[in-house]
């Protein structure tokens, strides 16, 4: 009986202190947030550079989670993230049209390029994606592909269906369902071509005999854009930690960090938010 009594007079203090945790945890939850981006951002050296501004310009911190675009979006219709920056625009207009993100802002943009080995046994090099991806589907070299449903993926699959297949099977395409460096360390250390954003091109120190070899086409266009989780979906998502983070980086101070962004002198992303 005496036992009962104590534990009884006990529950308050546990109450409290169970209140207390809860309240920090809540502050912690207010003071960060998830974005689910790709890897292409992640491995550029981008968000290294970008999210400490973001810091000192707002106090919150972002975990990135760097995935495939395809992926990113899941989580954010699963309500696994609060903010998506990712690059497949179709993907995300429709994301939006089911009410899984509030919008869809355009943030910044670089190019695709295809790159290979120097001595390019399948003669790709030139500014033709399409003409390219038909020589390098008949030539020796092998071609790796991400296969991860990422946005470079999507537009690796636009290009081979322009180039007249729907599913590229032939002997030399190797899918690795992996990331953008992974994807670019196997095509070093075989000699194959492989479909990269620039960004990541210009970080990736392992190239070995790899150049760059097709470039400037326009369809090589690669439009990344924001989009903020919808919490009437998910009431559980930092709402307006996502609002402040869209807000900053498509504004004259995040663009402007965007810009800032560079190896070797050479920028790698181009800030075109509307103003």
């Amino acid at each position: 009986m005496n036992k009962f009594k104590k534990n009884t007079r006990l529950a308050p203090v546990r109450i409290a202190l169970a209140a207390i945790v809860l309240v920090a945890s809540g502050l912690a939850s207010a003071q960060s947030l998830v974005m689910a981006s790709t890897t292409s951002t992640e491995q550029s050296g981008l968000f290294a550079h970008l999210l400490p501004a973001f810091k000192a310009a707002t106090g919150l911190d972002v975990k990135v989670v760097a995935v495939g675009t395809g992926q990113a979006i899941d989580m954010g219709r699963r309500g696994d993230a609060d903010v998506l920056f990712v690059h497949d625009q179709a993907a995300e207009e429709k994301l939006v049209q089911e009410g899984f993100a509030t919008k869809r802002l355009p943030v910044m943009y670089n190019d695709f390029v295809l790159v290979g080995p120097a001595a390019d046994p399948a003669r790709v090099r030139g500014k033709d994606i399409v003409s390219a991806f038909q020589k390098a589907a008949a030539g020796p070299a092998a071609f790796i592909s991400r296969g991860d449903r990422s946005g470079t993926h999507a537009a690796e699959l636009r290009y081979w269906k322009l180039a007249g297949m729907d599913a590229p099977k032939f002997a030399n395409y190797k899918e690795c369902g992996c990331g953008m460096g992974p994807a670019l360390n196997m095509a070093a250390s075989t000699g194959a071509y492989v479909l990269t954003d620039r960004g990541t091109w210009l970080n990736f120190r392992n190239r070995a005999d790899l150049a760059v070899l097709v470039e400037g086409d326009k369809q090589l266009f690669n439009q990344y854009g924001v989009l903020p989780v919808n919490p009437t979906k998910h009431p559980h998502v930092n709402a307006a930690g996502a609002t402040k983070f869209v807000e900053w980086v498509t504004s004259p101070a995040g663009q402007g960090v965007i810009a800032s962004y560079k190896i070797g002198g050479e920028q790698l992303f181009f800030p075109n938010a509307n103003p």
